[in-house]
């Protein structure tokens, strides 16, 4: 059984062409949004979430949902995060 494919914004979709976001794998994002280290709420609504990726040195993904808490509106290697 195959995993349901992540939502995400066309923002997202556009962004990650980038050589620096085209390297972020789908099951890190997963990661962040199922089992986040940390979380907090924007003052627009949308939801940061980070997970630290073993498999990337022990990075920090930040993920930023939108409101209804599934759809990925962006994500990237936050280098001011702090555990």
């Amino acid at each position: 059984m195959s995993e349901a494919p992540i939502l995400m914004t066309e923002y997202f979709r556009a962004v990650r062409t980038r050589p620096d976001r085209a390297m972020i794998r789908d099951d890190w994002i997963r990661q962040a949004i199922e089992r986040p280290v940390r979380e907090s709420v924007q003052a627009d609504g949308r939801i940061r979430r980070w997970a630290l990726i073993a498999e990337a040195g022990g990075r920090a993904l930040r993920v930023v949902l939108l409101p209804d808490q599934s759809t990925v509106h962006n994500a990237f290697f936050d280098r001011t995060f702090r555990p």
